[in-house]
């Protein structure tokens, strides 16, 4: 089968298509006919070894597919790694049948973006009704999401934040209230301002850097931050647990893999929700570009210098 192998840690130059065995489904795992794969910028860090979990080499990188089985199923799985190729293993644990009129990239879409989503809102944040909530790099996969979940469920107000006008744009035609740039030399002034003059109740960040130490200051007392990536590549300051009292601050992350760590499953809750609100009309995933897999490198150096929208997604038939 053709994949694209890691065989030296680095930037999307190290991402090269080979030809490959076609992987076996042992006991308890699933083979996939992938269809397509999702592109995440989590896969810009496994590829550089700069992820929460160690690689290692050699690798295929893609941690999530859609594809059929060899029985016929039409099923949206997550894999850890091994997604960028013509044919995938999935844990069956792991996989999930989408519904009939469920598209390809809606149901890459779901099963991290918008499970990500889901799970911020729902339990890191516990994003409560009528309350303001920032959502940093609102036209990203997550971010797109995250914006219609909030409103869906009733936020007071849905401050968006992105680099370009036409992000901004499309937050705000997915249903955030306003949108500032997310470059403003005085952000925690400009989230405040953005939100009628009070400081906000939650934010959804996963910039790092100053995106967050400026998050951090435009908290109103009681606020939540959930953190869940750092796409600046930068450490935000470090906090004091005084620091937190003083303004009674909570701060908090979010790895989805620790989703399937808690009691009953939380996934298949997220997915049908997510699912549901899809074919109800109420939540979209915004297709963001599709890839084949000589195009890989050039995906990944979209994703870096953060030119992409919504959720991209890989052929591994061309």
């Amino acid at each position: 089968m053709r994949a694209i192998q890691i065989t030296e840690f680095g930037g999307p130059e190290v991402l090269t298509v080979t030809e490959l065995p076609d992987p076996v489904a042992g006991p308890g795992h699933l083979l996939v006919d992938v269809a397509r794969a999702g592109i995440n910028y989590a896969d810009t860090h496994q590829a550089e070894n700069s992820y929460l979990s160690e690689s290692t080499l050699p690798m295929v990188p893609g941690g999530e597919v859609v594809g059929t089985t060899p029985d016929g199923r039409r099923v949206v799985a997550l894999v850890g790694t091994g997604g960028y190729a013509e044919k995938a293993v999935a844990p069956e644990a792991l996989a999930w049948d989408v519904p009939d009129g469920v598209d390809d990239v809606t149901a890459l879409g779901m099963i991290v973006q918008g499970a990500s989503a889901w799970v911020l809102l729902r339990r890191s944040v516990h994003l409560a009704p009528g309350e303001s909530v920032v959502v940093h790099a609102a036209a990203g996969g997550v971010g797109t999401l995250a914006v219609q979940l909030a409103k869906a469920w009733g936020a007071g107000r849905v401050i968006a934040t992105a680099s370009s006008k036409d992000k901004r744009d499309l937050a705000l035609e997915l249903g955030a209230d306003v949108a500032i740039d997310a470059n403003e030399p005085d952000l925690k002034d400009a989230l405040i301002e953005a939100n009628g003059g009070q400081r906000v109740d939650t934010v959804l960040e996963m910039t790092g850097g100053t995106v967050t130490d400026q998050s951090l200051k435009a908290l109103a007392p009681f606020g939540r931050l959930a953190f869940y990536g750092m796409a600046s590549r930068k450490e935000p300051s470090p906090v004091r647990p005084a620091t937190l009292m003083s303004h009674s601050t909570t701060i908090s992350g979010m790895w989805l893999a620790h989703v399937f760590q808690l009691p009953g499953d939380v996934m298949r809750a997220a997915l049908d929700e997510l699912f549901g609100l899809a074919a109800a009309g109420r939540l979209r995933v915004i297709g963001g570009g599709e890839y084949g897999l000589s195009e890989v490198r050039k995906a990944h150096e979209d994703l870096r210098a953060r030119r992409t929208t919504g959720k991209l997604v890989l052929d591994p038939s061309r």
